[in-house]
């Protein structure tokens, strides 16, 4: 039996990986926990198989590292093959930007075994920029998985952690999330949606699971300069608001989404209002500011994206293709015809 899973997501991580890596290798406290390290490259075009090739050959057999390989980009494509070879009865995700303090493992798997009907529970998360933040930043920290949520434990009710510094219960998760979340997360350096971690917790919530904050987790999230760039962060933002809509729906029977729908559009559409009154003067200049307007724009125009995405995987289902076979020819021909 193994007790806790380090899972570690890497795209293009040669630079990265080796401070991830000896900071794991300089755990404390693990004398009695049975644990391992499970990094899943997720189609890297750099050397990362050859570092961790390099670091397998030298690493301690008392917590091995594992390796796989996942060629269908996205951090959830990757995060369901970690879960699917994890050995441990806890899985605890790092990004490959993430540094974990020296008890990381020891406190992750104590707070697991104190509280049961934990199906998740989030770290402490802080930013180690290479440049000064924005003053305002805070504002939108949490979307960059930066969050100092205090020095006490607490079960969230709302709101949810990020995924970087999550630990999941392994049975909880097999239980209560879908073999295929919807939202695919980050896709190599693509953000157009993002939150497939809180997907996930949003269905091990519905099914009765308790989530928490424990603040001895704690990891140092790596932030580089031109991740705070105007345009990153607008990304960012509207990768995070365009699956609000899906995350949402997770909470609730399909018989009461139509009439919860109306006052979701009617609150992100007085949010949008709001903050264009009160910034329209600064949206320009302010880059905290834009980035709140995009984020409340996004999640305004999340169910049209959202079953946008729907109607598409449908009509690509198997299903859906066999019945609409004997058209083929006929589009076939229609497209060439214009072509020429």
């Amino acid at each position: 039996m193994v007790d806790f899973t380090v899972a570690i997501r890497a795209y293009n991580a040669q630079k990265r990986l080796p401070d991830v890596l000896e900071r794991l290798r300089l755990q404390i406290n693990t004398e009695q926990i049975n644990w391992e390290i499970v990094i899943v490259d997720n189609n890297s075009t750099d050397n990362t198989a050859q570092i961790i090739q390099e670091y397998q050959a030298n690493w301690p057999k008392d917590y091995p590292l594992r390796y796989y390989f996942e060629p269908e980009q996205g951090a959830a494509v990757a995060r369901q093959l970690t879960i699917k070879e994890a050995k441990g009865t806890f899985i605890g995700f790092i990004d490959d930007d993430n540094l974990p303090t020296p008890n990381w493992v020891a406190a992750a798997y104590s707070f697991g075994i104190a509280h049961p009907k934990a199906g998740a529970y989030g770290s402490e998360i802080r930013g180690e920029f290479e440049v000064a933040p924005p003053e305002n930043f805070k504002k939108i920290a949490p979307i960059m998985a930066i969050v100092d949520r205090g020095d006490k434990p607490f079960r969230y009710d709302r709101i949810l952690p990020p995924g970087a510094g999550m630990v999941i219960r392994k049975q909880a998760w097999l239980e209560s999330v879908p073999n295929r979340l919807f939202l695919k997360g980050p896709v190599g350096t693509s953000l157009t949606v993002k939150s497939e971690d809180i997907e996930a917790l949003s269905y091990l919530k519905r099914q009765g699971w308790e989530i928490w904050h424990n603040p001895e987790m704690c990891i140092y999230h790596q932030i580089p300069k031109w991740r705070l760039e105007r345009q990153y962060l607008m990304d960012l933002c509207r990768g995070a608001g365009i699956g609000r809509h899906h995350i949402r729906m997770i909470a609730f029977k399909p018989w009461q989404r139509p009439l919860i729908i109306p006052f979701y559009i009617a609150n992100d559409l007085r949010k949008v209002i709001l903050h264009l009154i009160r910034n329209y003067r600064i949206l320009k200049a302010d880059n905290i500011a834009a980035c709140e307007m995009q984020l409340f724009l996004s999640t305004l125009f999340s169910p049209l994206y959202i079953w946008k995405q729907h109607y598409l995987a449908r009509s690509q289902s198997p299903v859906v293709q066999k019945k609409t076979a004997k058209f083929e020819p006929l589009l076939i021909n229609t497209s060439t015809a214009k072509s020429n």
